[in-house]
């Protein structure tokens, strides 16, 4: 079953030159880039975008880590893709990623973990009306 998902390749994956990278993985499993743009995000996007997030402690920092440089957001679609992305881009703490996924590989942090990936098909929807409206 075709699916789409929301992906953010972080500022710190920018910052680092791990778009191009991070993208090839996605590719090379057979995943089609519907959109992607480059951008920087203003408080207001990062706090609907992790609204679940915002009463939490660790918030503030996340917020500014996220608006505080570019980011790449695309929409990706394939067999199960929310799933398959979620797998690639491996446990969210980078030092705890299994080898093989994209933190595994890549990421020494749990806050500067390089990408985020919808988690369900409920997130999904919800994500892909904010960053890509009307898609």
């Amino acid at each position: 079953m075709s699916e789409r998902t929301l992906v953010l390749i972080k500022p710190d994956a920018v910052r680092r030159g791990l778009v191009g990278e991070i993208l090839a993985r996605y590719e090379r499993k057979g995943l089609t880039i519907v959109a992607m743009d480059l951008r920087t995000i203003d408080p207001t996007l990062s706090d609907a975008h992790y609204a679940e997030h915002v009463d939490k402690g660790f918030y503030p920092a996340l917020r500014e880590f996220v608006t505080g440089g570019p980011l790449v957001a695309l929409v990706l679609q394939g067999d199960q893709a929310i799933d398959v992305v979620r797998a690639m881009n491996g446990a969210t703490d980078g030092r705890a990623a299994a080898p093989g996924t994209i933190r595994g590989d890549l990421s020494l942090s749990k806050s500067e973990n390089l990408v985020h990936a919808s988690d369900s098909p409920e997130a999904a929807k919800r994500e892909l009306d904010l960053w890509f409206p009307g898609l």
